[in-house]
Order: structure tokens, then C-alpha cells, then sequence
């Protein structure tokens, strides 16, 4: 299949969609700068009728995705933008509606709805397409007024034709950065910036992949009956229209600038690069699990401050594996038990500090050894420290793994920017317009950052982030007697979106909503003719830890650098994975040349991430994830999602979901009915063991089926997974999902609170009014939820009734309780006083709550925990998620979540220790508990002396200036507490945007209720 290649001449002769509506935008900018006269072009729109689609939402379906759809821009338009703010067009129009919404959604009505998000009704009218384009016969894609692409095919193969080409025009240079990524050749393709280092080398500890590897699970897939079969077809036509539409604009010199900014050239994709795009994905929001060593890290540390009987009793109460008091997805009494230990057997504890954790940089030169050195001695141990001084409390900023990485790097990438010569700034002024010619050197350095700033993914050991939130109502409880949802994944928040909006429209096809650049052959998240569905992420066990005994095949003494393991009695050499990576500096990335080998050992339990030693022998620590090798294999099920033959019933959408391999969890709703199904693929374990800590390597401790060879396991049978239909509500913010279904080995943070309380109590208030839930009320409750601090509503009434369980007497002490106590009785809310002010109500109280909570956690647990483990606890749980990132307490020598003290991502108050603080303070107030801590930590038990701790330490707290509660960051001068909470949309390219006030909100988001159809 060709492109219509009539449909797109010379870029100043006019172009295609985007060049013809991006260039008017660069002329009528320039002429203004200019003082010459003219108007804008007026944006055209198409006399094609409206689609003929069945559409069952009776206008009650609604979306968005800030800040806009349009993703992919010219280099004059990047420099446009850099000289002028001058944005592309539909780049930056859904940012005020989204943020506009935390201010007003108080008094929202349903008739408001749309001043805050899009209709995503399907189809789109003549009124309000921008433009149409036709690059196959048999392929109409129309672009309404928020430049959304609206696909249609005769057939299914030029649908998918549609989808790739569409796919391609919104989001080519992020589909590149992914592909790459996921491949661990970010530096290579972008540039050698300490952060694009940092990124790949933890994508490759968890997922690397030979070619051939890849290649193999494409195979796979298309062998997996008539479904694998189409997926395979579906995904050929999708990358003919990606490969038509880079081939289109080679041809017309219209792509994006960032290829122009980097020196790259655009190649056409591969069935290949859609795994490895698909590897990124995973990694980011779909295991769970591997952190068995870090949690046998904990117990260890706890019998030596408690002995083995009391310690294990302690380590077990702060696993909170099955706490009683979580609250649950599936709250109607269910049980759906995993997880849990059978057993002891096959344990494989390591020696006290013997741990490290695997060195995967090789052969670095330039560059890549500083910043590789840096980044490697940020991970180089896995022992609880065993420092004596108090913890320090530091910014997100001085905490992340990649930041001393860049300060050794500074004076080099400085001297790198120099190298980037006059030459190279001629060359890219000759691509410009003579008026912005004098300006082609603000396009200099802008990736210095990062190619892909704030995107992490955790390494294998390190805590998961899993963010997205859901609201689901039944139809007995609302208004109309149809279920209602607000649902959404919180997918970080970046220019362009990692996510993409679309309608595809084909035989077998029929659905809206967001997709991952680079995936975008079904829509993964939205709504069909009849239906609507969505996901959180699911963070089950689904990946575990083995040690096995290290030997060399010489028969010499193995030592923790060896690459041969004992497998059922013979040493066998490990399998060597390694990618090679090298840069040079360019225009985008000034950071001078360097390369080095990343390098990843694959035995037949799992990829090897730590070394240390068990009764003094040498092993080696693997993490298996049942995931790994059959990343492709969920496409099966979001081909489904979007068959509406399928997804008519709840029945359709639990076998749909069922097809999902990744750890998600599935909302779904049509005009009668709502379900909910826990996906992923859960391995079935060896009887007698315990998945909570590492297990030896052998064939009675393996996974019960486990076959090296084809990477396949028994796994749990899909009705043991969570699942429901019609429930009175579900809500969703990566919590326990249901009775009996355990946290996952490292998740210390299912316990009594948790982030879901505030979706749970706004839904049960509401409903005690007795008052029936409409569209506009859920989202009340999801945005009210959305700007409460956690701790505030959950946790200060507890410290309070300590604090004044006596008389305050002191008049600075009385004068901080009244301060909170006012901020609390009012909702705990971190909300703006208007939506253009920049400053929270009760901002004294907000930050005193910030500097006290480090401040009381070390009051409160440190001297009754003793350092060590306080120290391995806070290694495997922070203790902090506030908005800005801060307020940490950090331990050195420790490994830590590279998700730990993000700033500027919205999403928080998912990991900390207030259900610590919880179970703790009512032990010491007397009151019932369910499943307390054995310790009671806060003043050794005594009231009195708990009261005092934690009065000295909030007098400690305000006393902290607001540039220490709040440090200066790239975005943020010190002290300014409003704009250490925002929300920045990392750059994936050239367009930036400005901050917006924080919401703990998904970055996507659905509200929907059909009329009909169900």
C-alpha cells in the first residue's frame, strides 16, 4: 500500500494536515513579530457527512487529556515556540480546561461538564472537522476542532492502515523515543544526557532482549489461534500506515524537528519495535512483585533488633500483607486468596551485609563513565546503612538517583555545548525561514535534561508507582439508573502525552479513547458503541525473587563475579545479553561523547540483579517475571476491548480482560450494568513455599510448570482472579483489591491507610445523604479526593487527639494545633484560593503538615525501631509521597525507588507510613485495632511521653523555613510552596508548557453513563 503522496507537496507550498495548519500558525506569528500586516488562515473544515456509528451514550460520555493532541512539530515550530511561546495548534488547548477543574468542580453541574472536558461521543460532525485526509483508498481520517483523528475503514486491514498513519501524525518522535528505550538505545538515538542513561540502563536490567527475542514473541503471538492470528494482520496494516505516513513526509520535508535537532533519520517500524515499545510500557505500569530481597532485608533487620520470634512478628505486622483494615476494591466479603506463604521451605536468606546489587555498565568510556559511575554508586549496595546520625530530610531534587550523575557530568557537558559549532547551527538555519534564522541557536541544548524527562522506570527490587484511579457507581444508586464511571490511568504528565486520543472505526472495531503512542492500533483505554472501560494498576506478585549457588565452569572457586551457576547439579554458564551504546553531541544534546556496554545475565530463573553470599558461599539473586517474554501477548485482549460483538455484555468483558498479562485492574460499564476484573499472569507456586521472601533456585522451590524454554508456567485460572459484576461502587487507586489477595512482596502499603480511603469515604458520605450519584457528583468526589492531602484527613485527628489528650498550656504549641486543626476541619485540601492565584488556602498549615511529617516519623519510630531497621524499612517503603516530592527521609547506601520523590507528577500520597502512624497512635490512645503492630513505638507506649515527642517535634517543624520545606528546583525558586506542588508536563520533544496547580488526578480521564445499549 501506498500513501497518497498528491496529498502532500513541499511544506511552504502548503502540506499536508499538520504542515497546512502548523505553518499558518508560523506566519502569522512571524508577521506579527514583524509588524506586518495579514490574519491568521482560517482553519478549513471538510464537507464529508457525519460517521453513521451506533452510539449509545446519549451525549453523556466525556474525556480528556491535557495538554493537547497535536505531538508532533516542525523545527520552525519548535523555534517558533522557543522565540515567540508561540504553540502549535490543538498542543496546548486541553491544559486550562483540566486545570481550571480544581477550582470549580465545588459547584459543577452536569451542564458544565463540557467546559471541563471533550465530548468523546463517536463519529464527529461536519461542524466540527478541521480537516479530512484520505491516505489510502478506503482510509478516511477526520480531524476535529481538538485535532483528535476520527479513523474509518471499509475494511479492518485500512482501518488499521488509518490508525498507524494517524498514530504516526500525532506522535512519530515519542514512537521513536519508545522503540529505542525499549531496545535500551535511548543514548545512541537521543544523546548521552545522564538522565537518558539512567532511563535505559534500568529498562534493560528489567527487560532485556536480543532481536531474536523479540522476534520470538512476535512469532508467538501470531501462532495464538485465529486471535493471535488477526492481531498479527491488524498489526501489518498498522505499521504500513505508520511507514506510509514517515515515508510521506521524507518526501515532503514535514516531520517532526526533533529528528533535525538530533541528526537521526526517521526508519520505517518493524513488528519489533512494537514489543519493544510494548517492553516500556509494561515496565512502567504493568508487574508487579521481585522485591523479595529487599523485603527479606527488613525481617533480617528486625530479628536483629527483636530476636527471631519477635522479629518476625514485627516484620510481618509491617508487611501488612493481608491487613484486615484495607480498604478493598471488592468490598461484598469475597476472597480471592494469593499469594500467601504455604511454607518455608527453599528459603535463601543472605549473610548480613553481603548484598549488592549487579554493576550492568561495562567498558564506558567519555560520558558514559561518569555518568554511569555516578548512577551505579547511587545502587551499589543493598545493605540497611548503618549510620548513627539523624536521617536527612532533602528535595526531590537532591534525592534522585540521577542527580549526582549530572553534577559529575556539568563541566564536561558544558565544554560539549562549545563543541556544537557554528556549522551546525548554519545547517539547521537553513531548514528555517529567513526570519527565524538568527535565532537557530535557542534550539541548542534543549535535551541536556533528558530526552525523556520524568519518565522512570523502577529497576527489578525497586517500588513499583502505580497510580491511575477509578469510580464506578451501579445504577441503583444514581440518578438516571444507569452506572456511572470517572475513571482514568495516571500515566505522568508530558509534552506530548505518552498517550494518544483516537476513534477507530472498521469491521470488528469500534472504539475512542487513549492509546499508547506506538500502539495505537486498538484503543487501550475508552469507550465503544455500548460501553466504557478503563484500568489501575494492579501490582500483584506476578515476579519473584530465586538465589542459586554460583560456581565457574573452569572448576576454580566461584567468587560474586562469576557468570556460571549450579542448574540441577551442573555449572552452566549463564546466557550474556548485552547492548551497546555510544553519542556524540548534537544540537538537542550537548553532552559530550561517551558509550559503554550494558550488560544483563539471564540464567533459567530469571535475569540476575544482586550477588551476595549465603553461609558465606557465593549466589546470585534473579528476578523472574512471568511477563518476561511474552510482552505482546495482552494485545489479544485490547484487540477485544474493541470488538463491540465482544464487549456488549460484562461476560464479553471479563474474557477480554482475561487475555491481559500485565498486573491491571479492569472497570468496565454499559447502560445496565458495571464489573471489575483483576488481569495478569499470576504463577502458581511451588507448595510449602513463601513468595514473600527468595527461594532457591531448584526444580522443588521453582514455579509449579515452569519451563526455561518457553518461558511458561501453571498459572492461576481466571476466576481466581478478582472479579465482580454489579457491586453497589467500586473504587480503585492501587489498593488491595479483595480479601485474601495479597500485596505483593515489597508493598508495605495496603494497610489501613491508603489513598482509596479518600474515594471511599466521598462515595459513602454521599450516599448516606441519601441522594443518588449524577455525573457531575462522582466528579465532586473524585476532585475533591484529588486535591486532600492523605495524612491530613486520615492521620492528623489521631496526632491530634495525642496532642490534646492534656491541655495544650504552651502558647507557640496552642497556636500550631489551632492552625491545623482549622486546615483539617476544612477538608484538608490543597486547593488554590482561586484558579489564577497561585496560593492554597491555609498555606501555613500545608506547610507545617510538610515539615512535620519527617520530623514525627523519626520522633515517633526511630528510637523503638533502632536504626537498622528504621533505616531498611524506609529502603523498601519511603515515608513520604507529598505533591512536591520532598520532606524524604533518605538513607543512605541504601537501594531506592528511582519513583521515590518525584516533583511535579500530580500523583501522591501513594507510598508512606500513615498506616504506620494509624495502627501506632491508637495502640497508644487505647483504642481497637485489627491486626496492630506487636511494637507500640510512640513514646514506648506511654501516652504522655508520645504527647511530648510529637509536640517537640512539631515546634521542630515550624521553625523550618519555607526554602527548606519547599528547595529551589529547574522550575520553582526556594519557598514557593504553590509551584513545588505543580504539575509540569515534562518536554518528550520541543514544546514545553507552563506549571499548573497540583491534582492527584488520572491524566486521562473518562466520565461516562450510556442511556441505552446494555
Amino acid at each position: 500500500m501506498r500513501p497518497n503522496r498528491s496529498l502532500h507537496p513541499p511544506l511552504l507550498a502548503g502540506g499536508s494536515r499538520r504542515a497546512r495548519r502548523l505553518l499558518a500558525a508560523v506566519a502569522a506569528a512571524v508577521l506579527a513579530a514583524t509588524s506586518a500586516a495579514g490574519a491568521a488562515t482560517a482553519a478549513q473544515h471538510a464537507n464529508a457527512a457525519a460517521l453513521s456509528v451506533v452510539d449509545d451514550c446519549g451525549g453523556q460520555c466525556y474525556d480528556i487529556l491535557p495538554a493537547g493532541e497535536n505531538g508532533n512539530e516542525t523545527l520552525a515550530q519548535i523555534l517558533l515556540y522557543k522565540v515567540f511561546g508561540t504553540y502549535p495548534s490543538n498542543s496546548n488547548d486541553q491544559l486550562g480546561p483540566y486545570s481550571d477543574l480544581a477550582t470549580a468542580s465545588t459547584g459543577l453541574t452536569d451542564a458544565q461538564i463540557d467546559q471541563f472536558y471533550n465530548s468523546s461521543a463517536l463519529g464527529v460532525s461536519s461542524a466540527d472537522v478541521q480537516s479530512t485526509e484520505t491516505p489510502e483508498t478506503g482510509v478516511t481520517i477526520k480531524f476535529d476542532d481538538s485535532g483528535i483523528p476520527h479513523i474509518t475503514g471499509t475494511t479492518r486491514a485500512e482501518a488499521e492502515y488509518g490508525a498507524g498513519y494517524a498514530g504516526a501524525q500525532e506522535r512519530l518522535w515519542v514512537m521513536d523515543l519508545l522503540r529505542h528505550l525499549g531496545r535500551g538505545e535511548l543514548t545512541s538515538f537521543a544523546g548521552g544526557a545522564s538522565a537518558n542513561q539512567a532511563l535505559e540502563q534500568n529498562l534493560w536490567r528489567g527487560a532485556p532482549y536480543t532481536e531474536a527475542d523479540l522476534q520470538a514473541q512476535v512469532t508467538a503471538l501470531a501462532g495464538d489461534g485465529s486471535y493471535g492470528a488477526q492481531v498479527k494482520s491488524d498489526i501489518d496494516n498498522y505499521l504500513a500506515g505508520i511507514n506510509a505516513y514517515i515515508s510521506a513526509v521524507t518526501a515532503a520535508n514535514d516531520f517532526p524537528g526533533e529528528y533535525d535537532l538530533t541528526g537521526q533519520s526517521m526508519e520505517p517500524f518493524t513488528e519489533t519495535d512494537l514489543i519493544a515499545i510494548s517492553d516500556v510500557i509494561g515496565a512502567l505500569f504493568g508487574n508487579g512483585g521481585g522485591e523479595q530481597l529487599q523485603s527479606a532485608l527488613v525481617k533480617e533487620a528486625a530479628e536483629a533488633e527483636y530476636g527471631t520470634t519477635k522479629g518476625d512478628a514485627v516484620w510481618s505486622g509491617l508487611r501488612e500483607q493481608n491487613d484486615t483494615e484495607a480498604t478493598l476494591t471488592i468490598h461484598n466479603g469475597t476472597s480471592f486468596p494469593y499469594g500467601e506463604a504455604t511454607g518455608e521451605t527453599g528459603l535463601a536468606m543472605p549473610d548480613a551485609g553481603s548484598v549488592q546489587a549487579v554493576n550492568i555498565v561495562q567498558n564506558a568510556t567519555g560520558t558514559g563513565a561518569s555518568g554511569s559511575a555516578a548512577k551505579s554508586a547511587a545502587k551499589s549496595s543493598a545493605k540497611p546503612s548503618s549510620k548513627s546520625s539523624a536521617t536527612s530530610r532533602t528535595s526531590a531534587a537532591s534525592t534522585a538517583s540521577a542527580t549526582s550523575a549530572t553534577a559529575s557530568t556539568s563541566a564536561t557537558t558544558a565544554k560539549a555545548s562549545a563543541a556544537v559549532t557554528a556549522r551546525q547551527v548554519a545547517a539547521l538555519a537553513k531548514k528555517l525561514p529567513a526570519s527565524l534564522r538568527s535565532n537557530a541557536s535557542k534550539l541548542v541544548g534543549m535535551s541536556d535534561g533528558g530526552a525523556m524527562p520524568g519518565v522512570t522506570v523502577p529497576a527489578p527490587g525497586e517500588q513499583h508507582r502505580g497510580m491511575s484511579n477509578a469510580l464506578v457507581v451501579s445504577g441503583k444508586d444514581t440518578a438516571s439508573g444507569n452506572p456511572i464511571a470517572v475513571f482514568g490511568p495516571q500515566t505522568g504528565y508530558f509534552a506530548p502525552q505518552l498517550l494518544m486520543l483516537e476513534e477507530v472505526e472498521g469491521p470488528g472495531l469500534s472504539a475512542r479513547g487513549a492509546s499508547f503512542a506506538g500502539l495505537s492500533m486498538y484503543v487501550e483505554l475508552g469507550r465503544g458503541q455500548s460501553y466504557a472501560w478503563s484500568a489501575t494498576s494492579g501490582e500483584q506478585g506476578t515476579s519473584d525473587t530465586f538465589a542459586v549457588q554460583l560456581c565457574n565452569t573452569d572448576g576454580s572457586a566461584a567468587t560474586t563475579s562469576s557468570t556460571a551457576y549450579i542448574d540441577n547439579g551442573v555449572c552452566t554458564p549463564m546466557t550474556k545479553l548485552v547492548r551497546s551504546d555510544a553519542w556524540s553531541p548534537t544540537a538537542a544534546d550537548t553532552t559530550a561523547a561517551g558509550s559503554y556496554d550494558l550488560v544483563m545475565y539471564r540464567t533459567d530463573f530469571g535475569l540476575v540483579e544482586y550477588t551476595a553470599t549465603i553461609g558465606g558461599k557465593p549466589v546470585a539473586y534473579t528476578v523472574q517475571r512471568s511477563q518476561y517474554m511474552h510482552e505482546a501477548d495482552s494485545a489479544i485482549g485490547f484487540m477485544l476491548f474493541n470488538d463491540p460483538s465482544v464487549m456488549s455484555s460484562t461476560s464479553g468483558f471479563e474474557s477480554a480482560a482475561a487475555y491481559v498479562n500485565f498486573d491491571f485492574n479492569w472497570f468496565y460499564v454499559n447502560s445496565a450494568h458495571s464489573a471489575y476484573y483483576n488481569s495478569g499472569q499470576n504463577p502458581v507456586r511451588a507448595q510449602g513455599t513463601d513468595p514473600n521472601l527468595p527461594l532457591w533456585g531448584d526444580s522443588a522451590d521453582e514455579w509449579v510448570g515452569w519451563s526455561p524454554s518457553t518461558y511458561t508456567e501453571s498459572d492461576t485460572a481466571s476466576s481466581a482472579h478478582p472479579n465482580s459484576t454489579d457491586q453497589d461502587y467500586y473504587v480503585s487507586w492501587n489498593n488491595k483489591q479483595a480479601l485474601g489477595y495479597s500485596a505483593a512482596d515489597g508493598n508495605y502499603s495496603w494497610g489501613p491507610v491508603q489513598r482509596v480511603d479518600l474515594l471511599n469515604t466521598g462515595i459513602e458520605n454521599y450516599l448516606a445523604t441519601g441522594a443518588k450519584f449524577t455525573e457531575s457528583s462522582l466528579i465532586k468526589v473524585m476532585e475533591t479526593a484529588a486535591t486532600t492531602d492523605l495524612r491530613g484527613t486520615q492521620v492528623l485527628p489521631l496526632l491530634l487527639d495525642v496532642i490534646n489528650s492534656s491541655t495544650v498550656t504552651d502558647s507557640t504549641e496552642a497556636s500550631l494545633v489551632s492552625e491545623l486543626t482549622t486546615w483539617m476541619n476544612g477538608g484538608s485540601r490543597i486547593l488554590e484560593t482561586s484558579s489564577t492565584s497561585q496560593t492554597f488556602a491555609n498555606s501555613a498549615a500545608i506547610q507545617l503538615m510538610d515539615a512535620w511529617w519527617p520530623l514525627l516519623l523519626e520522633a515517633e519510630f526511630q528510637s523503638g525501631m533502632g536504626t537498622s531497621l528504621f533505616d531498611a524499612l524506609d529502603a523498601d517503603m519511603q515515608t513520604n509521597d507529598s505533591p512536591s516530592g520532598g520532606q524524604q527521609i533518605t538513607v543512605s547506601g541504601t537501594i531506592e525507588s528511582d519513583n521515590m520523590a518525584q516533583t511535579h507528577k500530580g500523583s501522591a500520597f501513594q507510598f508512606g507510613w500513615w498506616g504506620y502512624v494509624s495502627k501506632d497512635l491508637r495502640s497508644v490512645l487505647g483504642r481497637s485495632v485489627t491486626d496492630p503492630l506487636p511494637v507500640t513505638y510512640c513514646g514506648g507506649g506511654s501516652l504522655a511521653a508520645c504527647r511530648t515527642a510529637l509536640l517537640n517535634s512539631l515546634v521542630a517543624a515550624s521553625q523550618e523555613s519555607a526554602s527548606t520545606v519547599y528547595p529551589a528546583d529547574s522550575y520553582c525558586s526556594a519557598g514557593n510552596q504553590w509551584c513545588a506542588d505543580s504539575i509540569v508536563q515534562d518536554p518528550l520533544g520541543g514544546i514545553d508548557h507552563p506549571e499548573t496547580t497540583w491534582q492527584n488526578r488520572p491524566t486521562f480521564q473518562q466520565v461516562v453513563s450510556f442511556t441505552s445499549g446494555g
